[in-house]
């Protein structure tokens, strides 16, 4: 495969928790063309299985104008946090469960296509309720989202069959139906 070199890349946009850079790449046979890329921070999301259920939040999500069921989820956003740690925080702060067990299941590159965005996908098992972290507010759409449980059985189908759409909780809940021998 030909390797593209980076021609000239200049930053467009820079906010809140992403970037946007436009690069000019030179393919091997000379010719240039451009790619827009987000550069996004990292996420970690998890797969809370409490018995034969798993925990997902129903969450608004403004590019797709519409509400996605999903695995709890969130930015990596505290400076030299480890990832177990921010799956931890992110499983309180979001539907205010604690697992006694963390077991990584697999990292995704959530878009490729155009944007370096990582994702790494947690199992989290024996469930305990918690309080929110300290300090913790919702604000946007995490103050509208609902906490929702269902059969892993039903929930691993659906990732299998179209039913979910949202990327990390398709392949985290395939990769939990794996591990667990759910099909």
């Amino acid at each position: 495969m030909a390797a593209f070199e980076v021609a000239t890349s200049r930053r467009v946009y820079d906010g809140v928790l992403s970037r946007v850079r436009v690069d000019a790449l030179r393919g091997a046979d000379g010719a240039t063309f451009e790619r827009e890329i987000v550069e996004h921070v990292d996420a970690v999301a998890v797969v809370a299985v409490d018995g034969d259920e798993v925990v997902l939040v129903r969450q608004y999500r403004h590019p797709v104008g519409a509400e996605l069921l999903e695995i709890p989820a969130g930015i990596c956003d505290v400076a030299g946090e480890p990832l177990e740690a921010t799956a931890a925080r992110e499983l309180a702060e979001e539907v205010g469960l604690a697992a006694a067990r963390l077991t990584p299941l697999t990292s995704i590159h959530n878009s490729a296509g155009w944007t370096d965005e990582h994702t790494t996908l947690y199992l989290g098992e024996d469930l305990r309720a918690v309080d929110a972290p300290e300090g913790y507010a919702p604000e946007g759409e995490e103050a509208d989202l609902a906490v929702v449980r269902m059969p892993l059985v039903e929930a691993v189908r659906a990732a299998a069959t179209g039913g979910l759409t949202d990327a990390k909780t398709v392949v985290g809940l395939l990769a939990a139906g794996h591990r667990l021998g759910v099909r």
